[in-house]
């Protein structure tokens, strides 16, 4: 499943990433966020399945795409996201050997932008983000550009996940809602390729206010100390 706005481009190099996997996708659905280009039409031509949001923001396109997907586990990239052929089957395969887990994530590569900000991305940015969130969550966080879902286990976060805001980060704000039991294995070989764009000045600082808001609006609801207590009586 993938969200779009504005980006035909990009969704163009990924859907041909998909269309060339060794275990090829059972559907690929395409969510037009209330795109003003060509995007829709970029899924079309694709074979995609093209699922209409006109709702802004990625949680209400993640929640549309995800709600409309018939399959048992819902794969998760972003429309700037570049797979590598074995990206699907490596999905599948590990959530078959970690029947434990509800969801797999991985992580990225960067293209594109400059080099400090390709650098910043694998090297700072994201393992703050898994090591910081890990702590807090009590689990590894799902990164939005590339994560598998079991589809039972989105019928039951759905329930408690803020689709309705889009000032939240749709995939750390899911990540809260894994109850105990449920929990995210973490896969460094699950690896896709991303744009860097977002670690331009304007974009990390709305990256990071995004990212308070959701940390709050969720603290807010459950504190750490009520949250690890909770899984440690799982446990």
């Amino acid at each position: 499943m993938i969200p779009v706005y504005n980006d035909a481009g990009m969704l163009q190099t990924c859907l041909t990433a998909l269309a060339r996997q060794t275990r090829p996708a059972d559907e690929i659905i395409v969510v037009d966020n209330a795109s003003t280009d060509d995007s829709a039409q970029v899924a079309h031509a694709a074979g995609a399945r093209v699922v209409f949001q006109p709702k802004r923001g990625i949680p209400s396109a993640t929640s549309a795409g995800f709600d409309a997907a018939r399959g048992e586990i819902l794969a998760r990239l972003d429309a700037d996201s570049i797979p590598p052929t074995d990206w699907l089957a490596r999905a599948v395969a590990a959530l078959d050997a970690h029947p434990e887990a509800s969801a797999i994530t991985g992580t990225a590569d960067f293209y594109g932008g400059n080099a400090f900000q390709r650098w910043f991305g694998r090297s700072c940015y994201l393992p703050a983000y898994f090591r910081a969130m890990g702590m807090l969550l009590g689990h590894p966080p799902l990164f939005g550009s590339n994560y598998a879902l079991r589809a039972d286990a989105w019928l039951e976060l759905r329930e408690s996940a803020h689709l309705d805001r889009d000032d939240v980060h749709d995939d750390l704000d899911l990540s809260f809602q894994f109850r105990p039991g449920m929990t995210v294995h973490f896969d460094r070989g699950l690896l896709v390729r991303v744009s860097a764009r977002p670690f331009g000045v304007g974009g990390f600082v709305h990256r990071v206010r995004l990212g308070v808001i959701t940390v709050a609006v969720n603290v807010l609801r459950e504190s750490p100390a009520t949250r690890r207590r909770r899984r440690a009586l799982w446990t």
